[in-house]
């Protein structure tokens, strides 16, 4: 993810994880059709044919992830407002001074919970 991240700068960049049992195993990266610094929106058939594999490899989607180049750390407006899959993280990665960082977020309808979460691979 990191790597997509850095990059797609300045645009942002837009994915999927997928795995099994709450352990990712699978990254995916998506084109972001909008080709903009402050939105995104997944290319719809690569993100059909990355759903199609995932059920072929028997993998669940657990997270969504997406960045904000010039922040915020957390989910916007635009985010919560155009939110489609609950039951799955959102994962934002955000610049700060020690380099990109990521959060993770639920979001159930207007509530938005940073929750704890592991990146491994990535120190």
């Amino acid at each position: 993810m990191l790597e997509h991240v850095q990059s797609t700068v300045p645009e942002e960049a837009c994915g999927l994880v997928a795995g099994t049992d709450n352990l990712a195993t699978k990254v995916y990266r998506v084109s972001n059709e909008l080709h903009s610094p402050t939105l995104f929106r997944m290319e719809p058939g690569e993100q059909i044919r990355i759903f199609l594999e995932m059920e072929q490899q028997g993998l669940d989607l657990l997270a969504i992830y997406h960045s904000h180049p010039k922040g915020p750390a957390h989910p916007s407006a635009t985010d919560r407002a155009e939110f489609a899959y609950p039951g799955v993280i959102t994962l934002i990665w955000y610049p700060s001074a020690a380099g990109w960082e990521c959060r993770a977020y639920w979001m159930d309808g207007s509530a938005v919970t940073e929750v704890d979460f592991r990146l491994y691979g990535c120190e």
